[in-house]
């Protein structure tokens, strides 16, 4: 079970890295942990995820508390209504964009604040491990909660006409299947909008570029403007310009930042550490404070609520929104993206030219995965490497390091869920990347033996 429990939530192989007697542990000490006797729970269309729900709404119940049976949703319906309905406690079961044989459950506390392994999954761990089960003599009920309509009713508050637009959609057979028509309506182009726990056309993870190459064809087929791509629970999504090209989704958050600079002059925006210093620029060309924060909705969420902040956004197609009551939304940032693309369409700018003034002639390696068990060992010798070479001009050590040189700058952190170092490093122009790049792979194949 150990195996599970993760920076952010809790996830593995389902029946290899946890089972139903873990789940039914976990529910059975969740109202304890958040001190709640109403639990809201919901599900995506994993194959296993029927059963986990009953597991857990049977640990849950036999602690004494209730369960609120939300049915299928996507996670961000799930923090919406934990915030608006004012749970202290929340439950998604889901593995997200991993593969069919996963699963996991995403914990929010009240306000939607997340729950990972430093904020409470550590304590309830240990309650697991070390405190017995005793059914308590008043059970609590499993009550159907349905709340489907009013989340639509708000997302479709941002809905802006683009009509004008030639779309492409893919649902990848995830939880966005189930919604998507009801706001986009039968004009878009659809992949995969059959909820299907196999996923059988792709995998639903859009950052891996063969998951995106249907979309891409779909996109160039029918001269769409834009394409759209969400991961299996709809948290996450991605966007393909009108020639067909991946758009790195930290440049989104540059676009969304033109949707904000309409209602707001002076506002706060939180990017991970690994977005390019172009999106930075861009946001502050337009008035807007920019805050560099670790990777991960458990911090990204945090950050955002205490700096008061807007929006925010991660290189992994996460996007937060103070309206959204700080955390994330595919939904919402889609119909926010669509209304900017829209009005530029109507102006005779195509996205695929906004996203090349905002790239200028800088070059992104995009994240590498280094495999290796020493990871602070080969993250120290980098840094030390580079900066012995040349002075940084800007130097941060949260998340791993984001060293900033005056022509080039990389970050380097080591996975919170997998044994991988990840490394991006971004430049003026290709040849000082690939320069950069070159000495880099030397040093870390110095630990992968």
């Amino acid at each position: 079970m150990k195996k599970a429990f993760k920076a952010y939530d809790i996830r593995g192989i389902f029946n290899r890295d946890f089972n139903l007697d873990d789940v039914y542990k976990i529910g059975y000490f969740l109202p304890q942990l958040l001190k709640s006797r109403k639990v809201l729970v919901g599900r995506d269309v994993r194959l296993s995820s029927n059963d986990i729900f009953t597991a857990l709404a049977k640990g849950i119940n036999d602690a004494g508390a209730d369960v609120y049976n939300a049915g299928l949703t996507t996670t961000p319906m799930v923090y919406w209504a934990t915030a608006k309905y004012g749970f202290e406690a929340s439950v998604q079961i889901t593995a997200s964009h991993n593969s069919k044989e996963y699963n996991g459950l995403k914990i929010s506390r009240s306000e939607a604040l997340p729950v990972g392994y430093d904020t409470g999954l550590n304590q309830l761990e240990k309650l697991i491990e070390s405190e017995q089960v005793i059914v308590k003599p008043q059970s609590g009920k499993i009550i159907p909660f349905n709340f489907i309509d009013e989340y639509l009713a708000f997302i479709l508050k941002y809905k802006t006409e683009f009509n004008d637009l030639n779309i492409a959609v893919d649902c990848s057979n995830g939880m966005a299947s189930l919604f998507i028509k009801k706001l986009m309506g039968e004009l878009p182009h659809y992949l995969y909008d059959q909820p299907d726990g196999n996923f059988p056309n792709h995998e639903p993870n859009p950052l891996e570029e063969k998951n995106v190459e249907d979309l891409k064809k779909l996109v160039l087929e029918k001269q769409c403007d834009i394409g759209i791509i969400f991961d299996g629970d709809a948290d996450r999504v991605m966007f393909v310009d009108d020639r067909g090209r991946f758009i790195r989704p930290d440049i989104m958050i540059a676009l969304l930042g033109d949707y904000f600079k309409q209602h707001y002059t002076k506002a706060k925006v939180v990017i991970d550490i690994r977005s390019s210093k172009l999106v930075a620029a861009y946001l502050e060309k337009s008035g807007f404070e920019t805050h560099l924060w670790k990777v991960g909705r458990a911090f990204a969420a945090l950050k955002l609520r205490e700096l008061d902040a807007v929006f925010g956004g991660e290189l992994a197609g996460h996007y937060y929104f103070k309206d959204f009551y700080f955390s994330d939304s595919a939904f919402l940032a889609t119909m926010l993206i669509l209304d900017v693309v829209s009005k530029k369409h109507r102006q005779g700018i195509k996205l695929s030219e906004w996203v090349d003034e905002i790239n200028g002639s800088w070059a992104n390696s995009g994240e590498i995965n280094f495999r290796i068990e020493q990871k602070a060992e080969a993250m120290e010798a980098l840094k030390n490497h580079f900066t012995s070479i040349e002075e940084p001009i800007v130097f941060h050590d949260f998340d791993g390091y984001r060293i900033e040189f005056p022509k080039w700058w990389f970050n380097v952190r080591p996975s919170n869920t997998e044994p991988y170092l990840r490394f991006l490093a971004e430049a003026e122009t290709q040849e000082i990347l690939n320069e950069n790049l070159e000495q880099v792979h030397t040093i870390i194949k110095y630990f992968e033996h």
